[in-house]
């Protein structure tokens, strides 16, 4: 056995031994000189033993191989004793970003002397960016949905998140009109502000403007103080008008010279207010038969619809059933903290069977009632 362990530790076959390990290995002196580079290195990072091997490290690879933790940037290591795994991002000699798993450990020789630096490492990077692509193929931003019609919308709300130009989100109840505004506004460079959604159907006619726009003290009855209205909340930030087409007519006015001059007056005030905000506005009404019906500016239209989402009915994209049971279900465990029933077969196919006319809305709430009502492993 004695024998067996130093014929293990001559030179070439140590190295015969990391050559055969599926982890890169790199080790270097306490001056960053690199001793140690294996077969899985060299096809890792692209750079060969003779390119490396006796080569300060940092320069061989312009960069700190093991990542902003490396203890040796300033020649003067301050190293522990204890390994340390971390994630780290570096470059081939091709110039492709890997991803790596790296673990690192300081070569501490009998008489406690710190002799230099082991570290093994694994691509991850095949591995991440397959995770995000299924991720991105079924949930963008908390959207659920594989479906094509879906994967166009995730391809929309990245296009005009680069921009700032009025976005009109249409579709039936339930569809999920708010979650594409957030979305758009979370990636966007307005994504750092607030996102302030207004239920423009909620506020009371009378107060609307206000509720909007804000008002000066003394500017009716019960105006006791200044009060900022929505608009000024979402400063740099997002205001997304949901059921836009509720506006009565004068707010309609309102809004349109806003978005004409990017400035407005607060109720019962003179000074302009000006801010930055983006506009995301949304309707299950067809705003189109509304300005027909002269219920709509057509002028407003044009103005709030320079780039229009429509998010299809659940019942255009059953395939996305499935998915969406499961996501709701995965949600009600992790609220719950414990296990909830799975989904019967039978069950399943009457869900894709039904139209959904509440559509997501709907399902999600169905998903629920089974959840607490159901006995047993299985909603049946």
């Amino acid at each position: 056995m004695k024998n067996f362990t130093h014929s293990l530790l001559d030179r070439d076959n140590l190295n015969l031994v990391l050559d055969n390990l599926k982890l890169g290995v790199i080790a270097h002196t306490p001056q960053r000189i690199i001793t140690v580079f294996n077969k899985e290195a060299e096809r890792i990072t692209g750079y060969s033993k003779e390119e490396v091997i006796g080569q300060d490290c940092h320069i061989v690879f312009q960069t700190p191989f093991c990542g902003p933790k490396c203890s040796f940037c300033e020649k003067t290591p301050n190293f522990t004793s204890e390994t340390k795994q971390y994630p780290v991002t570096t470059i081939t000699k091709t110039g492709e970003t890997l991803h790596l798993d790296m673990t690192v450990s300081a070569i501490i020789d009998n008489a406690g002397v710190f002799k230099g630096v082991i570290a093994s490492f694994k691509d991850l990077t095949d591995s991440i960016n397959l995770s995000l692509r299924v991720e991105n193929l079924t949930n963008f931003a908390g959207i659920i949905g594989k479906d094509k019609s879906m994967q166009d919308i995730f391809r929309q709300i990245q296009d005009v998140a680069l921009y700032n130009y009025p976005v009109h989100v249409s579709g039936d109840t339930g569809t999920g009109k708010e979650r594409v505004a957030y979305a758009i506004h979370d990636i966007s460079a307005y994504g750092t502000g607030a996102f302030v959604p207004v239920n423009c159907g909620a506020i009371p006619e009378g107060i609307v403007e206000s509720e909007l726009f804000g008002h000066v003290k003394g500017a009716f009855s019960g105006a006791v103080k200044e009060r900022k209205g929505r608009f000024e909340l979402a400063h740099k930030g997002t205001l997304f008008l949901d059921e836009v087409a509720e506006l009565p007519l004068k707010t309609q006015v309102k809004l349109l010279r806003f978005l004409q001059e990017g400035s407005f007056e607060k109720v019962g005030g003179e000074k302009k207010v000006s801010v930055d905000v983006r506009i995301i506005s949304a309707t299950n009404k067809n705003l189109k038969e509304e300005m027909g019906q002269d219920r709509f500016r057509e002028d407003l239209y044009y103005r709030l619809n320079v780039i229009p989402i429509h998010l299809p009915p659940l019942r255009k994209r059953q395939s996305d059933i499935p998915l969406l049971a499961a996501h709701f279900l995965a949600e009600a465990e992790q609220e719950s903290g414990k296990k909830v029933p799975e989904l019967a077969p039978e069950t399943l196919n009457s869900l894709m069977d039904y139209e959904w006319p509440g559509n997501v809305r709907e399902l999600k709430n169905a998903i629920q009632f089974s959840v607490v009502r159901s006995r047993g492993d299985k909603i049946l």
